[in-house]
């Protein structure tokens, strides 16, 4: 069944307490494979899944999850209130859904302002891919890895060798003069699928709230992760440009 974006229906508000409840934000084949698998896990489970796109949320259609019409991050930062939250939030978005949800989420008049992640930074990292808005993709694979791998954190599905670092670990441990690091964990929910908690995001976005230095924001498991560059910013009213 499908809602607008908006408050959730009822009857998923009033949930049993115990049930997990795991948001799926994107409705494409990653999304699908997300529901799938965890509702494989976790028959009792209650799922959200969310899209932009209608056409695709009809392809949903028939799962046992509330399906949401609404944008990925807007959606987050509405919904999600101290009353009403999922155990687990699943990216499964083309964008960087943290730092989405945390433009979307400060109010005026601050705002996120996007800062190039330096080259320096790039040198640091296995693998590094820089993406349209400055952002950092990074990754100790150099091939494309098994889709349904368990993530052991001992070694590598696909090489069967040792790994070589833990890539949230490293990306926390960057010391570069004027950046601070901040890194929203993605851990293996079911094979092939990671996600968040709501609280990890609460703690990320208080340590860019607080932070005098541009953030290095990342979002990232053992083995992949993105990074953007960000900045907070207050915004100059429209008086106070005239006078000045």
């Amino acid at each position: 069944m499908e809602t607008g974006h908006g408050r959730v229906e009822s009857e998923i508000m009033a949930l049993d307490e115990k049930r997990s409840r795991y948001w799926i934000i994107g409705g494409g084949r990653f999304g699908r494979k997300a529901f799938e698998r965890l509702s494989k896990k976790h028959p009792e489970a209650a799922f959200i899944i969310v899209d932009h796109d209608r056409h695709m949320l009809a392809k949903m259609d028939g799962l046992a999850a509330e399906l949401v019409l609404g944008e990925a991050a807007r959606f987050l930062a509405d919904e999600m209130d101290a009353s009403y939250r999922p155990d687990w939030i699943i990216p499964a978005v083309p964008i960087h859904l943290a730092m989405e949800w945390m433009r979307a989420t400060i109010k005026a008049p601050r705002h996120i302002e996007l800062v190039p992640v330096p080259e320096e930074i790039a040198a640091m990292l296995p693998n590094p891919r820089p993406g349209p808005e400055g952002e950092l993709y990074v990754s100790y694979a150099d091939f494309i890895c098994p889709d349904n791998c368990s993530e052991p954190i001992e070694r590598c599905t696909f090489t069967g060798k040792p790994r070589k670092g833990l890539l949230y670990k490293r990306i926390e441990d960057i010391s570069f003069p004027g950046l601070l690091p901040v890194v929203i964990r993605s851990r293996q929910l079911a094979p092939g699928v990671g996600g968040y908690t709501p609280q990890d995001l609460d703690v990320g976005l208080e340590k860019v709230l607080r932070s005098p230095d541009p953030v290095l924001l990342g979002t990232a498991c053992l083995c992949h992760g993105v990074i953007h560059g960000i900045r907070v910013r207050l915004k100059r009213s429209s008086s106070s440009r005239r006078r000045a």
